[in-house]
């Protein structure tokens, strides 16, 4: 009790500081409150730490106090990264910064504290009209010549939720050495040193101004315009789950010729509570309910969904025998590479410098079909920020296809450097148009790349360890695998061990190669012989450690698929106890 005694008066301490003249009414009220309510578990919550601007920036519930999402502490983030971007452009007679908002309570509000920060600081705001994609915050930065932006949005988070990703001058989020810089700047910043006072004179508003080119640049990644020609009454049903994908991804479906697209009426209304969800996540089946209705009701060919800032595509289609079914990250994936590379083969556009990127997490299968097709292929770690690094490395040498994660990130172009639902609906309508063409569906083509490349199936577990005694769990589990690595997994021998925090890999025989890669990262990996893949990954924003397992298997016909699958998640099953899970 003595040490709940102690947090609860450090927490009280810190919470005080919250009643002073620096806070506006509304916030001294809330925390007032959390102080006298006799029970402290609330007052802890909001004050036991600072919310922690890491390299991926902010994300938290939203509320009063140093450990949640308010415009004080967007204040305090933004003053400590514009006073690294006045260090970093010293020399530059204008700097500017790009802001964007998703459709969350309290987002225009922290968007609007950003930019008049950015503009009491001398540094130009270009800030969005209203709600925008994340993709199209990467593309204004570019467009405009910005040198950063910020885009406040929690992405596929539940409604209590938001966040603040912090951009630089290429258009990806923040990678080293300014991750780094950034966070430093942000720890010195107090709130007095926070300049709220805007310099109007230094926001601009934008708008249709951006949107008009971005849609036009998505228009010319369209591999096969013909097919949509002949293809254009495809029934496609799409939901932006209330978000910021509502008016753009509807636009570049019309863009790109596709006049029958059905949008899900009630989750076209722009809603940060998200009422027709428990979660605003279209990897999930639950968001997908009132979708699933729709392309029933009216026999779509397709259904393709978008999370809250439209950075991710969720799919379902009919399979074999007319029922709907969910593709998964890693088909989704899988899917788009094929077809890019398919495609653009058929019609004269690959060419030998062209290069695709996956993530290590995501399936081995799409290395198949890279090798087979004679097209490079690079791995980088989880985040689209390394997959703009690659993009980056190569540009004006290389020409990047396509790359994507197993958590349902696309990327088609390289105008944009983060995931893109946008450029993502519009190619997967096009990929649906091409299957239509040849009197298949979405299912089929998924099923002939089976056929052609083998089967697989990706199963991820997430494991949750909540608090302090949790995040110790995780890092005992890590050092312990690393200690004594798994010699086989679900009755599979292990060849060779990958652990990217020594970057080296060592085989059965023991011999070690080193891994290149950009910096160490605390992910292990596990090849087996027959092709299992499991890898695991304390994650970075979340108490859950991760495990990504694949397992493989000979598929000759589309009616082995269920069997395939039924022995997969077996497979998936004996190795959980291999792993002591």
């Amino acid at each position: 009790m003595e040490n709940n005694a102690e947090l609860i008066a450090q927490c009280e301490a810190k919470a005080k500081q919250w009643l002073s003249p620096s806070f506006d009414e509304k916030t001294r009220q809330e925390v007032q409150d959390l102080l006298d309510n006799p029970d402290k578990t609330n007052l802890i919550e909001a004050f036991y730490r600072n919310l922690e601007f890491g390299t991926g920036g902010l994300r938290g519930i939203m509320g009063a106090g140093t450990n949640r999402m308010n415009m004080y502490i967007v204040g305090m983030a933004t003053q400590g990264f514009a006073n690294y971007l006045k260090k970093c452009y010293k020399d530059r007679k204008e700097i500017s910064a790009v802001v964007c908002h998703d459709c969350r309570n309290n987002s225009r509000l922290f968007a609007e504290t950003v930019a008049n920060i950015f503009s009491a600081n001398g540094i130009k705001a270009y800030i969005f009209d209203d709600l925008r994609p994340t993709p199209e915050c990467s593309y204004a930065i570019r467009y405009l010549k910005a040198q950063a932006g910020v885009n406040l949005t929690a992405s596929h988070n539940p409604r209590e939720y938001n966040g603040y990703k912090a951009y630089w001058e290429d258009g990806a989020q923040v990678i080293a050495p300014h991750d780094k810089g950034i966070i430093d700047e942000v720890n010195k910043v107090t709130i007095d040193d926070v300049k709220f006072t805007p310099n109007p004179e230094l926001i601009q508003i934008i708008g249709e101004d951006i949107d008009e080119p971005y849609l036009r640049q998505i228009r010319t990644i369209s591999i096969d315009p013909e097919v949509i020609r002949r293809q254009h009454d495809l029934k496609i049903v799409y939901t932006p789950l209330h978000g910021a994908g509502r008016v753009m991804i509807p636009r570049s479906l019309a863009y790109w010729g596709f006049d029958n697209v059905h949008c899900v009426p009630e989750q076209m209304i722009k809603d940060g509570n998200f009422p027709t969800v428990d979660r605003p996540n279209p990897e999930f089946a639950e968001a997908l309910t009132l979708g699933l209705r729709d392309a029933k009701a009216l026999d779509a060919d397709i259904l393709m969904a978008s999370d809250p800032d439209a950075d991710r595509v969720g799919m379902a289609c009919k399979n074999d025998k007319g029922e709907w079914v969910l593709i998964n990250g890693n088909q989704t994936c899988m899917i788009f590479l094929w077809y890019i590379i398919a495609n653009r083969k058929a019609t004269g556009k690959l060419k030998p410098t062209d290069f695709i990127v996956k993530t290590i997490v995501t399936t081995e299968l799409i290395k198949k079909i890279a090798d087979k097709q004679g097209v490079e292929m690079r791995d980088c770690y989880t985040g689209f920020k390394w997959i703009a690094r690659e993009i980056l490395l190569s540009e004006g040498k290389q020409q990047y296809i396509g790359g994507g994660e197993e958590s349902y990130g696309f990327l088609a172009e390289d105008f944009v450097r983060d995931k893109d639902a946008v450029s993502a609906c519009s190619l997967l309508a096009e990929i649906c148009a091409y299957a239509k063409d040849k009197g298949k569906t979405l299912y089929d083509i998924l099923m002939d790349i089976y056929k052609e490349y083998g089967f697989s199936k990706e199963f991820t577990i997430n494991v949750e360890r909540p608090g302090k005694s949790g995040a110790e769990e995780i890092q005992n589990m890590m050092t312990n695998f690393r200690a004594n690595p798994p010699k086989e997994l679900g009755g599979s021998r292990v060849v060779l061990w990958k652990d990217y925090k020594t970057l080296q890999a060592t085989d059965a025989e023991g011999n070690t190669t080193a891994l290149n890669m950009p910096e160490t990262s605390n992910v292990l990996q596990w090849f087996c012989d027959d092709d299992t893949k499991v890898s695991v990954r304390p994650s970075g924003t979340e108490p859950k450690i991760k495990f990504y397992i694949e397992v493989k298997g000979t598929m000759n016909d589309a009616s082995q698929y269920e069997q395939l699958d039924r022995e997969g998640a077996a497979k998936v099953e004996a190795i959980k106890k291999s792993l002591g899970l």
